[in-house]
């Protein structure tokens, strides 16, 4: 069964996005089901978003960025970050994202 983490971290400050809220949505034809959230650990981490399983098909994680910045003091550009992606493969899914104010970038990761 497939599983997913993501790791977040600050690009301004180098360090981890502690307290950031993450959702996860998988696609049903027009729809988004709900499949888990969270909020990143004291390392920028979210180990286990997926507790039931992924499956496949199209997935989105959206990252309450503007909640965080706000909460941190700060500004940002982007009130969320949605990254979707497909999953087709029984295996364990990491997709980090690198944050600042200004700027984002995710890739998939191992």
């Amino acid at each position: 069964m497939s599983s997913l983490s993501t790791h977040v971290l600050d690009a301004v400050s180098g360090e981890p996005a502690a307290g950031l809220r993450v959702t996860l949505e998988r696609r049903s034809g027009e729809d988004w089901q709900l499949l888990g959230a969270g909020v990143t650990d004291a390392d920028g981490r979210l180990r286990d978003l997926a507790p039931d399983g992924l499956g496949a098909g199209v997935h989105r994680l959206t990252f309450a960025t503007g909640d965080w910045f706000a909460a941190t003091g700060r500004t940002g550009f982007y009130p969320e970050v949605t990254v979707a992606f497909t999953a087709t493969e029984d295996r364990h899914h990491h997709v980090p994202l690198l944050l600042s104010p200004y700027a984002y970038s995710t890739y998939r990761g191992s």
